[in-house]
């Protein structure tokens, strides 16, 4: 299937590089001859040709580039070939008329490489040692930033400002006259120069950011009246964002002043919507900044390789809090032992940890539950769905959420590659049944085979919506979700012009107005209702975009199915019913014994076979064999309702941020002398037992 859809895109790159390769041949043969028309017609086709790629398809063209054929190959050869066929043409003269144009064209490159010059500049004094998001650094001297054209697309500026070189240069092959050739590069000239000039505003001191001291100064002052107490770290790669996001709503609620460090400077256009200040450091040095300020502590939902460098700082005590728990050695990473604590959700992690025997006590690990749980809505009992007048049954909505192939090869990681078919056939096969599709945003990105599958499963459902019919929702319904969804988009995302860089992202994102969170939610769950209420209650939904989140779906279905992964964890703080694939090889005593999450659920072999069963079991509760073992592997897994988990990780975090500033006093005590350093001490005592000797000498 993938491979099916992208021939028809690889076709048409193989096509425009073959076209491309054609027209300067076709350039080359018809300058030698030389034949005018061909000549002219090649030549302004290459150009057009290139320009169309620079903006239709560029990554055809990076490949290229990595062969050093770049644009500016390109336009050069094109260039040289279009100056040999003047020269060949009869009618244009050497000296008067071709001379000159090969003077203005090696101006024109020459301004062409001063003007690329001068953007390498610009960019340099816009690249800030830090990026800020929710905080008003206006002070900084920020400003819009300078046309991308000029500053960041040197190939398309060449090609763009090539436009009148080539027309002139092809008038004057036509019409053997050299002046079209000189108006052609007079133009190109101008505005080079004029955008080389344009660029140079923004080294002016009214449009040029602080530099690198001014900015780290202009921190320490912002840190110092902030004040912040609770910071949580992140670095990773582009997808992995999530890991972050799922904690902002809890982080925004902790005691004191929170602050979100990362590491990498796009991330922090991938940190959702939130009022929480935002700062990265791509550089360690400047990251130290930090342990001057008033902050206590650091939250971890991801270990990362910059993890190390934060750990050195020696003012802050660290809490790894992870981005979801399961029965997965991720889970219980050796490098937890690295933080100070380790903050899980309750008892089955802490057992978890010891049975691992991964380095981390016992004594470092904090029960803290899932604050962020908190929407999901407990279980009410047996299906309520709507019913056809036809049916025996309500409709039952089953979530099928599978989790991705992961990094070792583990076949028991995910059921889509050898269960997931399966599955999804013996759900579709009950006309009883609204499946709800939510395929983990990483499947086939290790394993091509779980990419396949989840092809074919996603075809599987579309098939059946066709062979289904009902009453759908009226155009008001699609309506109300286009505007729901404008309403929440306005909140969560800062629409940029295409040519805003760092510097204006940060003047366009400073300090949030208003409760801009509480206003999310709201627009967030107005969002949900009008998603749902988009789709008739009877079809299947395959869901892939961020929108709706997993915890909305959850509180759509009656019946979750899904592999080893945090997704159990999360579900079962609704003690609803759920299955777990077991596709490990493993029987069904060892699958329950290796991985205690699924011991309160059905489990399902490859063959899915049991899915009608559990269908029933569902339908009617008095056959569910695991109500009770639900509840008590909910506490066991998210520890007691009481206290609230929000109110357990404040005080968690109290906890900590106390250990910090009791370390601070005794460090600041042994820096001013209170304190003696153990060398010091071990030399006083040293000195004493000497004196002390001496004394018994002359005693005696």
């Amino acid at each position: 299937m993938p491979s099916a859809r992208l021939a028809p895109r690889r076709i048409a790159q193989l096509s425009a590089l073959l076209a491309m390769f054609a027209l300067f041949t076709a350039q080359i043969v018809s300058a030698l001859l030389p034949n005018v028309p061909v000549f002219v017609a090649a030549s302004a086709a290459g150009l057009v040709l290139d320009t169309a790629l620079q903006y239709r398809d560029p990554g055809l063209l990076a490949v290229l580039g990595k062969v050093r054929f770049d644009t500016l190959v390109r336009q050069l050869l094109r260039d040289m070939l279009i100056l040999v066929g003047l020269l060949r043409i009869e009618g244009i003269d050497p000296e008067t008329e071709h001379a000159p144009l090969v003077v203005g064209l090696c101006a024109f490159y020459a301004l062409h490489f001063a003007c690329q010059g001068m953007a390498v500049l610009v960019r340099r004094t816009r690249t800030l040692p830090i990026v800020t998001r929710n905080i008003d650094a206006s002070a900084l001297r920020l400003t819009a930033a300078p046309p991308r054209l000029l500053a960041r697309r040197q190939a398309h500026r060449l090609l763009a400002f090539s436009l009148p070189t080539t027309a002139g240069l092809m008038a004057t092959a036509a019409t053997k006259d050299g002046l079209w050739g000189g108006i052609g590069l007079g133009t190109a000239l101008a505005l080079t120069l004029g955008g080389t000039a344009y660029l140079a505003t923004w080294l002016l001191p009214k449009k040029r950011a602080k530099n690198e001291q001014q900015v780290m100064e202009w921190l320490d002052q912002w840190l110092a009246g902030y004040r912040p107490t609770v910071a949580m770290y992140f670095s990773g790669g582009t997808t992995s964002a999530y890991q972050a996001n799922m904690w902002l709503s809890t982080l925004s609620k902790v005691e004191g002043q929170p602050l979100i460090v990362l590491r990498e400077r796009f991330m922090v256009q991938k940190i959702d919507a939130t009022d929480v200040p935002i700062i990265c450091f791509p550089k360690v040095a400047t990251m130290f900044s930090l342990e001057n300020s008033s902050l206590q502590m650091m939250l971890h939902p991801a270990n990362a390789a910059k993890t190390s460098q934060v750990l050195r700082i020696p003012t802050i005590k660290h809490a790894f809090i992870n981005h979801g728990e399961s029965d997965k050695l991720s889970s219980c990473n050796p490098y937890a032992k690295a933080y100070d604590e380790v903050w899980v959700a309750g008892p089955a992690a802490r057992e978890r940890y010891a049975l691992a025997e991964v380095g981390v006590e016992d004594k470092d690990i904090v029960e803290v539950g899932r604050p962020q749980l908190a929407p999901i809505r407990p279980y009410s009992g047996a299906p309520t769905g709507p019913r056809d007048k036809d049916a025996s049954e309500h409709l039952t909505t089953v979530l099928y959420a599978p989790t991705w192939e992961g990094w070792d090869g583990n076949p028991g990681n995910t059921s889509v590659v050898l269960a997931g078919e399966n599955i999804v056939r013996g759900l579709l096969a009950d006309d009883n049944v609204r499946l709800l599709y939510k395929p983990h945003p990483m499947t086939g990105s290790v394993d091509p085979r779980a990419g396949a599958a989840n092809e074919r499963i996603m075809a599987m459902i579309r098939e059946a919506n066709t062979r289904r019919s009902g009453s759908r929702p009226g155009p008001e319904a699609a309506a109300e979700l286009v505007r729901r969804t404008t309403a929440l988009d306005e909140l969560t995302s800062t629409h940029f012009r295409d040519s805003a860089d760092e510097l204006e992202r940060m003047l366009l994102q400073g300090a949030p107005r208003g409760d801009r969170e509480a206003a999310i939610t709201e627009a967030t769950t107005a969002w949900e209702k009008a998603y749902w209420a988009s789709f008739p209650e009877w079809e299947h939904q395959i869901i892939t975009d961020a929108r709706p989140a997993i915890f909305a779906c959850f509180n759509q279905a009656d019946l979750l199915i899904s592999d080893v992964s945090s997704v159990v964890s999360d579900w079962l703080s609704s003690e609803k019913p759920y299955a777990v694939a077991n596709t490990s090889g493993l029987t069904e005593e060892a699958f329950r014994t290796g991985f205690p999450t699924v011991s309160a659920g059905v489990i399902l072999t490859p063959s899915a076979e049991g899915v009608p069963a559990l269908l029933e079991s569902v339908r009617h509760p008095e056959k569910d064999q695991f109500t009770s073992a639900r509840a008590e592997l909910k506490d066991h897994l998210l520890g007691p309702a009481d206290p609230p988990s929000l109110v357990r990780f404040n005080n968690a975090v109290r906890a900590l941020c106390a250990k910090a500033d009791e370390r601070r006093v005794v460090m600041e005590a042994r820096l001013a002398g209170e304190i003696p350093s153990p060398r010091e001490a071990s030399e006083e005592m040293s000195d004493d037992a000497g004196s002390n000797g001496a004394g018994d000498s002359v005693t005696a």
